[in-house]
């Protein structure tokens, strides 16, 4: 383990250009869990009601009920991943890693982790969306809407309360609704129809100016690195998406000979045997690596 830490800090230190691809394994090494004390903490009246115990089910299983609750359940879902900060600095130590180096940074989170942690917005491609934006059901209407006042005020409409930090606490006596005002419920500011969130589900996912804006300069960066000395560092992506980030890194890692791939990842750290002697595979925690690089 320490000689693959050691090595990968060699070759931060000597690429020319650093490819960071993070997926879901980063932001819960950062504390972004979906179930568990975070999930109970928020959601233990739906979970009482409805018997779904994590997050990510919750949004399944709500899209049955009635908007009124269904949107409630989405305020605190987009509290807790987007507008919260996450229990670790994970994304901080990263930064601090790879800031003097020649970056761009490929995620399919859509927590806003990298941008809160002072990434550079213009080194950054949220390839599944925002969980800070809304977007039109009208399929004529190809443009996101910030939702940030919105959840904020649906948050208080079920009666949590802000503590000394600014933070949405249950109160002590934990009386909450699980739902909004039906005047609450969100709609397209332009032409007053429903909305949804920018996530990446289906085809009706809209890719608005800033998507194609970030798509536009990821392929600029890989066409710049072409044949430079270039790291493919893979964060914590699993087999939901690998073709978004997992395969593109060992593909550009097999045709160009001065690449190197790296992957950090709890019990999922592997590569094809073709670029195996250019690559570092390190099955750990992610938050545990990153300390040890920033601090050596």
């Amino acid at each position: 383990m320490n000689q693959s830490i050691q090595r990968l800090k060699t070759e931060l230190e000597n690429a020319d250009a650093i490819v960071i691809g993070a997926g879901a394994g980063l932001s819960a090494s950062a504390g972004f869990t979906y179930s568990g004390e975070r999930f109970r903490r928020y959601f233990f009246d739906f979970e009482d009601a409805y018997d779904f115990h994590d997050m990510y089910s919750g949004g399944f299983y709500v899209m049955r009920l009635e908007p009124v609750i269904a949107w409630a359940y989405w305020a605190r879902n987009i509290y807790c991943n987007r507008y919260q900060d996450p229990p670790k600095p994970l994304h901080d130590h990263l930064l601090q890693i790879v800031r003097e180096k020649d970056y761009f940074v490929i995620t399919t989170n859509v927590d806003h982790l990298f941008q809160k942690a002072g990434f550079d917005k213009k080194r950054l491609f949220y390839t599944q969306g925002d969980y800070g934006l809304f977007q039109s059901k009208n399929p004529a209407i190809r443009k996101t809407f910030d939702n940030e006042e919105w959840v904020m005020r649906a948050m208080e409409a079920q009666g949590f309360e802000k503590d000394e930090a600014g933070v949405f606490r249950v109160p002590e006596d934990r009386n909450i609704l699980m739902r909004i005002p039906s005047e609450l419920i969100p709609k397209c500011p332009e032409d007053g129809s429903d909305v949804a969130m920018n996530l990446r589900t289906d085809d009706s996912f809209v890719e608005d100016e800033g998507w194609h804006r970030a798509s536009a300069a990821y392929a600029a960066f890989l066409e710049k690195a072409e044949n430079r000395k270039v790291l493919y560092l893979e964060l914590g992506v699993g087999g939901n998406t690998p073709g978004i980030i997992k395969y593109p890194f060992w593909q550009m890692t097999a045709e160009n000979p001065n690449a190197v791939y790296a992957c950090i990842n709890y019990g999922e750290a592997f590569c094809p045997a073709e670029i195996k002697d250019r690559s570092i595979c390190i099955d750990a925690d992610i938050g545990d690596i990153l300390l040890s690089l920033r601090d050596e």
